[in-house]
């Protein structure tokens, strides 16, 4: 006889369940009240174990009432802002750019925690219809401001059929132990081309996560980047689905951890028509006591025939008390398909090093050039020079320890 014991809760799950009564999410109050947070058990938070990990919870954000300084500056971007969970006034939108809110949160329905909370506390949606090829990048620049507080953001995209759209967010907001969830659902319409990037530049006292919902048409191309560079817990999560043939998808990510600090990358990709392409490249880097974590699944369903998916998991440790983790998985039910996965793990090649030094280079910039040289292959692809240059400058203030 299976016997239910009463799941213990924590300070964290508590004051969540509160907030969630008073959102009037009674239904979800009462489910995390009888699972509690996802531990090590559950296998998708098998090394992200959020009941040990969340250890409180701020009370939940209001209106902000104050900005701090932009943690990126893109020259030329059109910039959009959500403030603590609200969608703030912008300027004049260029040609083929449309934009308005919804009420509520912009994710589908999943069996997932963070997931659920966002859409329970979301009060609102910035909504984006991008029509044609857009000139401009786009910047949703996502702050949570004042003291410590939980905010819920949320941004549905729409990339009309034959667009061409290249779109940043940004994650940051005031020196406080912040809680932010994000929500993105991005449609990429057929024959469409999309680059869509995300930055965690958050506080080191900060939480963040952050779901990424993808919508591949027809002979679409998809450009995918995250970067993780700011919270003390981190975890963006990324549900892809190939709903046209023909369509291809890059799909890469970058965890930069130091000190204390726990990164993770989930990525689910799944391809549901035949002849679609993807490539999946993570990089993860780790220093001091910290800890990089990359969970990735490519799903192949039975119809999908003439599937070729790649997947890679780079790591490279610079501490010996630094710990990089790394699960990639296949389920393949296709028989006519090309796939595979590989993942590697060590130091900075000390010959390489050797030899930068033996001629006169100083050993901390001899290590950063062979840093830089490793992210390559991530961050070269990004054609906008001015975005591209912002990127890098993120690395580059990462290993100055900034």
């Amino acid at each position: 006889m299976n016997v239910a014991f009463p799941v213990r809760l924590g300070p964290a799950e508590n004051t969540l369940i509160e907030q969630l009564n008073a959102a009037g999410a009674a239904d979800q109050a009462e489910r995390l009240a009888g699972a509690g947070l996802p531990t090590r058990r559950v296998e998708t938070y098998h090394y992200t174990d959020l009941k040990t990990l969340l250890r409180s919870v701020p009370p939940l954000a209001g209106a902000a009432t104050s900005a701090s300084a932009p943690a990126l500056e893109v020259p030329g971007a059109f910039q959009l802002m959500i403030a603590n969970g609200q969608v703030q006034a912008h300027g004049t939108a260029p040609a083929g750019v449309i934009v308005g809110k919804a009420e509520g949160s912009a994710l589908t329905t999943r069996d997932d925690v963070i997931v659920r909370l966002n859409t329970a506390l979301a009060k609102e949606s910035l909504v984006l219809n991008l029509d044609g090829s857009v000139d401009p990048v786009i910047q949703i620049d996502r702050r949570t401001e004042g003291a410590a507080a939980h905010a819920s953001s949320s941004a549905r995209i729409f990339v009309a059929d034959n667009g061409s759209a290249t779109i940043i967010e940004t994650y940051s907001g005031s020196q406080e132990a912040h809680l932010a969830n994000h929500a993105t659902y991005l449609d990429v319409g057929a024959n469409a081309n999309v680059t869509h990037i995300t930055v965690d530049l958050s506080a080191k006292a900060s939480t963040h996560f952050a779901t990424v919902e993808y919508q591949i048409g027809e002979n679409a191309k998809l450009r995918s980047l995250v970067i993780h560079a700011g919270a003390a817990l981190e975890r963006t999560q990324i549900f892809s689905r190939f709903a046209g043939e023909g369509a291809y998808a890059d799909f890469t990510g970058l965890n930069l951890v130091n000190d204390g600090q726990h990164g993770d990358i989930t990525l689910n990709v799944n391809h549901e028509v035949p002849n679609t392409a993807s490539k999946e490249l993570y990089k993860q880097i780790a220093r001091g006591r910290s800890r990089a974590v990359f969970q990735g699944k490519i799903v192949v369903e039975r119809d999908s025939q003439k599937t070729d998916s790649k997947m890679m998991m780079q790591g490279l440790m610079l501490s010996d008390e630094a710990e990089i983790l790394s699960k990639p998985e296949l389920e393949i039910y296709a028989d006519d398909v090309v796939c595979g996965h590989g993942s590697t793990c060590g130091k900075l090649d000390e010959d390489w090093l050797f030899y930068l030094v033996s001629r006169g280079i100083p050993k901390e910039e001899a290590e950063t050039m062979l840093v830089r040289g490793f992210l390559e292959e991530l961050l070269d692809p990004i054609e906008d020079e001015a975005l591209n240059e912002a990127l890098k400058a993120i690395v580059d203030s990462w290993l100055l320890g900034k």
